[in-house]
C-alpha cells in the first residue's frame, strides 16, 4: 500500500555530515539515511516531505546560511542525482507524479532561518516550502514552543506568517506549538496540521496533543500524522507497533478515522518502534493496521485523508 510521510529529518543529517565530518551522504542508498530513496522504495512511500530544520547551537547571524544549504542539498543530493524523486513544489504537482516516482516535498522546522525578515519567508515559498511550524521545542520571534516552561502564545509576527501561510496554501503545522500557540493557531489557520504528533492521554508528553486539541483539530478538519519516536508513544523499555496503534484507536475514538496520517520523524529520532525502524518497514504497519481496520481506513491513514484535505484537492490514479 502506498504512503505519504510528512516528517523527516534528512535533509539536517545530510548537512552535518558534510559540515561536520567533510561526508557526502549518498542519498539512493546511503545506510546512515534512514530514508534513503531505497528505503522509500522498498517501504512503497510515494511522498516524503523532508523538514528545513536548523539546529539550535548554530548562531542566529547563521541560521539563514544554513537553510538555503539544506535546499541546495535537497536540490543537488535527493532531486538532481536521482531521476525518480520529483520535486513538489505546488499541491497540484502530486497529481503528475507516474508509477515509479517519489514527491519531494519541502516543510520548515521552526521559524528561526527568516526571523522577522518576511522577504525571507516570501523566498521559502517561492522555493515551494509547502509546510511550516512557526517554532520548534523554543521559543522565537513567532511565538513559544513545546519546550518552553510557562509558554505563551503566538506573537503578532507569528500570527501574520500564518496569514501568510493561508495565502499561499500552505500547512501550518502544531507539532512543535505550546498549547496557548496551538490555541492561536486554531484560530487563525486555514490549513491545519500536527505533521508528527501523538496523543498525550496516552503518553504525557509536551509533543503530544490533548483531546481537546485533537477534538478542536478535527472540527477544523486538521489533520493529525501520529509519529514513531518512542518517547512520544510510551514509556517502555521496548516500544512495539501495537502500542504506537493505540494512538491511531484513540485517534479514531475521538472521531478521526478521516484525519489520520503518518509523520514517521525518520533521521531525526535516536530510538525507535520494534520493526519499524526505517522506511523500509512502513508495509509491517500497514499490515497491522489491517488486522484492526478495514482495508479503506488503512487507505485513508497511508495516503488518502491527507489528498483529501490538502489544499487543493484532485486525484491520481497512483492512489487508486
Amino acid at each position: 500500500m502506498n504512503v505519504i510521510d510528512t516528517h523527516c529529518d534528512a535533509l539536517v543529517k545530510m548537512q552535518v555530515a558534510k559540515r561536520e565530518r567533510d561526508q557526502i551522504l549518498k542519498y539512493k542508498d546511503s545506510n546512515q539515511l534512514t530514508t534513503n530513496l531505497l528505503e522509500l522504495q522498498k517501504g512503497k512511500v510515494v511522498v516524503q516531505f523532508f523538514a528545513i530544520f536548523i539546529k539550535p547551537y548554530v548562531p542566529a547571524e547563521k541560521k539563514w546560511e544554513y537553510a538555503l544549504e539544506q535546499i541546495e542539498i535537497f536540490h543537488s543530493e535527493i532531486i538532481g542525482k536521482n531521476p525518480t524523486m520529483k520535486h513538489i513544489k505546488h499541491w497540484q504537482d502530486i497529481d503528475t507524479l507516474k508509477k515509479g516516482e517519489i514527491g519531494a516535498i519541502l516543510t520548515l522546522e521552526g521559524a528561526e532561518p527568516f526571523g522577522n525578515e518576511l522577504d525571507k519567508l516570501e523566498y521559502l515559498y517561492s522555493a515551494g516550502i509547502l509546510l511550516i511550524g512557526l517554532t520548534w521545542n523554543h521559543a522565537n520571534l513567532c511565538g513559544d514552543g513545546a519546550g518552553v516552561a510557562n509558554a505563551g502564545g503566538l506573537t503578532p509576527l507569528g500570527k501574520e506568517v500564518i496569514k501568510r501561510n493561508n495565502k499561499n496554501g500552505v500547512f501550518t503545522d502544531v507539532s512543535h506549538a505550546s498549547v496557548k500557540g496551538f490555541w492561536d493557531t486554531i484560530e487563525i489557520a486555514d490549513y491545519l496540521i500536527a505533521s508528527h504528533s501523538n496523543v498525550r492521554s496516552i503518553c504525557d508528553h509536551p509533543r503530544n496533543l490533548y483531546d481537546d486539541q485533537i477534538k478542536s483539530m478535527l472540527d477544523c478538519q486538521g489533520l493529525i500524522h501520529v509519529v514513531y519516536n518512542p518517547p512520544f508513544i510510551n514509556k517502555k523499555r521496548v516500544t512495539t507497533i501495537a502500542d504506537l496503534i493505540k494512538h491511531i484507536d484513540h485517534l479514531c475514538s475521538l472521531g478521526g478515522v478521516n484525519n489520520i496520517g503518518f509523520g514517521s520523524d525518520f533521521d531525526g529520532v535516536k530510538t525507535f518502534v520494534n520493526k519499524l525502524e526505517r522506511a523500509s518497514h512502513y508495509q509491517n504497519l500497514i499490515n497491522e493496521l489491517l488486522k484492526f481496520y478495514t482495508e479503506d481506513e488503512v487507505k485513508g491513514f497511508a495516503y488518502q485523508n491527507f489528498l483529501r484535505h490538502r489544499p487543493l484537492r484532485t486525484t491520481n490514479n497512483l492512489f487508486v
